[in-house]
């Protein structure tokens, strides 16, 4: 009998794809703490508080946008509704910072401070956990994954897909909205959740504290990035991108598109809840904005504008759309938003595949 050589599977990364992650794990997790904490504040090797925060809170975005990359580039899926599993994440953080405050609010209560304003006598039953940090854990990546696992079931069993999935989406985080601006709902209504104190029973006002924050999040982004590399070159990424091109003859050749569209889809909405829970403490604030549906199209954006189906190219997008946000929104605020719709037509017309595919352009045509 013959012996059949099956091709060896591929590393999960080249030696010069490591060479490339290791760098960037030093720089975030040793060089920026050092130019942060040790270096003095006059110094042109400072970086600044707002600094750091600004890049924490883009990673927290680049995040979200890996999430999409799964969904929408590897698996055709646009969702226009994921700033609610990022808002979901977010809340389910914001409950426990809420109760960390203790008595120290304004109305020396052990209640939320809104919940006292509104003549609450104690706390409703979606609370119950909410003052248990591992229970907060469990809650951030349970909560979105669950609302993710239920309509995706339904909308998937159904066969809705593209413009009408889409559509779905974007009415799914509007409603969820509305919901939450409600005050009997016991999120804080529209003003939400903010005034934090502390998080584990430290101050989390504090540069160290931030820091620690800050290099949680790079962790938890370049760990979410190897995860992603791992799936989408496994059989299961080979499926879901059969999926994408030609998902009939995926199910002719014997596969359930629903388990693996189902598992994705899951997978990206706890993504995105991660993400949530680490941007709240570092922004101070969640509310019911972060669920507003131009939120989860910015997501989309991201991913168009670094490059759909390559991992890498939503995270640069997420780093170049909110960089140029960050300083647009200060220079020329009332522009912001016609930037972002000329960007997103530019880059849909012109550079179908994102910034990332121009560069692989312009690396062939040096050659």
């Amino acid at each position: 009998m013959n012996n059949i050589n099956l091709p060896s599977s591929a590393p999960l990364l080249s030696r010069r794809g490591w060479v490339t992650w290791l760098s960037v794990v030093i720089v975030l997790c040793a060089v920026v703490p050092v130019l942060n904490l040790l270096v003095p504040a006059d110094s042109v090797f400072h970086l600044s508080d707002f600094a750091v925060a600004l890049v924490g809170k883009i990673m927290c975005y680049a995040i979200c946008a890996l999430a999409m990359d799964l969904i929408w580039g590897y698996t055709g899926i646009l969702s226009l509704g994921h700033g609610l599993f990022f808002a979901l994440g977010g809340y389910a953080m914001g409950m426990y910072l809420m109760r960390q405050i203790g008595t120290d609010g304004n109305y020396k209560s052990n209640l939320p401070d809104f919940m006292v304003f509104l003549d609450w006598k104690e706390l409703p039953w979606h609370w119950a956990w909410s003052d248990s940090f591992i229970a907060t854990l469990f809650l951030v990546v349970a909560v979105p994954g669950l609302v993710a696992l239920v309509f995706g079931f339904f909308a998937f069993r159904s066969r809705i897909k593209g413009v009408y999935f889409s559509i779905i989406t974007q009415a799914l985080t509007f409603a969820a909205m509305l919901l939450f601006f409600r005050n009997e709902t016991g999120f804080g209504g529209n003003n939400g959740f903010t005034d934090f104190k502390r998080i584990l029973d430290i101050p989390i006002a504090t540069t160290s504290m931030r820091m620690v924050l800050f290099v949680l999040t790079a962790v938890v982004l370049l760990g979410f990035f190897l995860l992603a590399r791992w799936l989408v070159h496994s059989k299961y990424g080979r499926v879901l991108q059969a999926v994408r091109d030609a998902e009939s003859r995926v199910m002719f050749s014997g596969y359930s598109p629903l388990g693996y569209k189902l598992s994705i889809w899951v997978i990206s909405a706890m993504m995105c809840g991660v993400a949530g829970a680490l941007y709240v403490p570092q922004v101070g604030i969640i509310n019911p904005s972060e669920m507003s549906p131009a939120n989860s199209i910015e997501i989309a954006i991201w991913a168009a504008v670094g490059g759909r189906a390559t991992l890498i190219g939503p995270i640069v997008g997420a780093f170049l759309v909110n960089g140029a946000k960050s300083w647009l929104t200060v220079t020329y605020p009332e522009f912001w938003l016609y930037f972002l719709g000329a960007l997103f037509i530019g880059v849909t017309l012109f550079l179908p595949e994102g910034v990332i595919g121009l560069v692989k352009k312009l690396k062939g045509n040096s050659k």
